[in-house]
């Protein structure tokens, strides 16, 4: 039997949808890489756990390996809590909700590859709740000089989410 190929699950942010700027130039990097790419949509509720609760039915873990999660503000979150419930070959977190009131989840995240990145300026999601995350997992911290929505560095981005996706097939 043939085994599928590699899978990111993208998780888009509380006010996206599942083709953003940055879902749209990642997925891009992921193909190219040998990824087969999922990015359902979240857009009908603005409940996290709701989020993480349709994500996991969608049964990522018997998809194919390796498998990645991404996930960008709530979506951070979505992708985070997942990956305390099911073991990922990585995890690329982009200025995650945690910590925050109304996202009660504190993730255990079982991922062999971590990153987390976020903005300097963001304003929506506090930079040291991306560097609380970070620590407490011991995974790999970029904070960039940009807002919330990290668009301003989205071919960064692209190149930052290559090279993981390097790491994560080399393992």
């Amino acid at each position: 039997m043939a085994s599928s190929p590699p899978t990111v699950f993208f998780a888009h942010g509380k006010e996206s949808g599942p083709w953003g700027r940055k879902i749209t130039a990642l997925a891009e990097v992921a193909r190219a890489a040998g990824f087969q790419v999922e990015s359902p949509d979240y857009s009908h509720t603005h409940d996290p756990d709701e989020r993480v609760r349709q994500l996991l039915a969608l049964a990522p873990q018997a998809r194919s390996r390796p498998l990645v999660l991404v996930g960008s503000s709530m979506g951070g979150y979505v992708s985070a809590v997942a990956a305390a419930t099911i073991p990922v070959d990585g995890l690329f977190l982009l200025a995650p909700a945690l910590y925050l009131p109304g996202y009660p989840a504190q993730p255990h995240c079982q991922a062999r590859q971590m990153t987390v990145v976020h903005g300097w300026n963001d304003d929506i999601v506090p930079v040291d709740n991306g560097i609380r995350l970070a620590r407490e997992h011991r995974a790999r911290l970029h904070v960039l000089n940009a807002g919330h929505d990290l668009n301003e560095t989205i071919p960064w981005l692209c190149a930052c989410f290559d090279r993981f996706l390097g790491e994560v097939q080399a393992r």
